[in-house]
């Protein structure tokens, strides 16, 4: 007899008032939310300005959650394509199922495009993110919990999960991979900040970092899970994906770091101020103005008098002098 347990919720919906919304769904939205306004705070923090962190999200979210719907169908896709499975199902992403690899690039691919239109450098952009990022995870591991899925092996420890009889699953009481995950991702954003403060971090190394840190929690996490997969060699193929991946980044990581040392002075140029001249590729002004024709003001506001103007009209006025005078003589 089980002592303690963490129970599960009876229903995954959760009811706002008259409004239903299923708990997986909520989790993913509020993860967005953290992540859009810690991410923010960190941007500022690095130079940039409010409000961008939002704007450049509106790319990135909707590729990351389409990304992490097609990893999951691709990798999974005998839950939808077998014979007595309807494919329609495929498109029922509040029903679960968000492969975090795909999220994770398709989003960058969001994210580039959003830095792009703004002038951002991506890396630096990653980089202020990054533990945002990983927080959202923590938050949307929950979903898991809602949906009574992705558990891993039974288990009477006290933190066990208790998971009800259903489709494709015996009740009892198993490890909750979904707090385990969470926890480690909670972990990895405090190892970042820390590591960014610490080492000031730039050009993409923070985030490839948090993917490095990540991929090490996630491949003894996925170990643990005792859902279907797809197994390589005696792995399941998400633990491969991490070990690719982990390698990928620490080699990102030492490469970057001999290449491009330091950190991004500038995160985001004023285009207000400064805009390009197709032509000749000259800097200007609002007024454009070029900055080789620099221009000089009088004390009193008077309208403005160039450099060349004043000098020629110095030259003049000598040449006046020199003729008085030999007048004079």
């Amino acid at each position: 007899m089980e002592l303690a347990y963490i129970p599960s919720p009876s229903s995954g919906v959760i009811h706002l008032g008259p409004l239903p919304l299923r708990g997986y769904a909520f989790c993913i939205i509020l993860g967005v939310f953290v992540a859009v306004w810690y991410g923010n705070k960190r941007w500022i923090a690095r130079g940039g300005k409010a409000g961008t962190v939002a704007d450049i999200s509106v790319w990135a979210v909707p590729f990351g959650l389409v990304g992490g719907r097609l990893y999951h169908v691709i990798t999974d896709y005998q839950l939808y394509f077998s014979d007595g499975k309807n494919w329609v199902d495929a498109f029922k992403i509040w029903e679960g199922g968000l492969g975090i690899w795909g999220a994770i690039a398709f989003g960058a691919v969001g994210a580039w495009i959003g830095c792009r239109r703004r002038g951002i450098p991506l890396p630096a952009y990653a980089d202020a993110i990054a533990p945002a990022i990983v927080l959202a995870q923590a938050i949307g591991r929950w979903g898991n919990w809602f949906n009574q899925e992705l558990y891993g092996k039974a288990t009477d420890l006290p933190w066990a999960v208790e998971i009800s009889d259903g489709v494709n699953r015996e009740g009892g009481t198993y490890h909750p991979t979904f707090l385990y995950e969470s926890l480690w991702c909670v972990g990895v954003a405090l190892l970042v900040v820390w590591a960014d403060r610490r080492f000031k971090l730039g050009h993409g190394r923070a985030f490839a970092l948090y993917v490095a840190a990540y991929c090490v929690g996630r491949s003894w996490i996925e170990y643990m899970r005792v859902d279907e997969a797809h197994h390589v060699l005696g792995l399941r193929l998400n633990v491969w994906t991490a070990i690719i991946v982990f390698v990928l980044a620490v080699v990102y990581i030492v490469i970057s770091a001999r290449t491009r040392p330091g950190r991004e002075e500038l995160v985001e140029p004023d285009r207000e101020t400064l805009r390009k001249d197709g032509k000749d590729g000259k800097d200007k002004t609002e007024d454009g103005v070029e900055d080789g024709d620099a221009k000089v003001r009088t004390e009193k506001g008077d309208e403005p008098e160039t450099v060349g103007a004043g000098a020629d009209a110095d030259t003049d006025a000598e040449s006046s002098s020199d003729a008085a005078a030999a007048k004079n003589v």
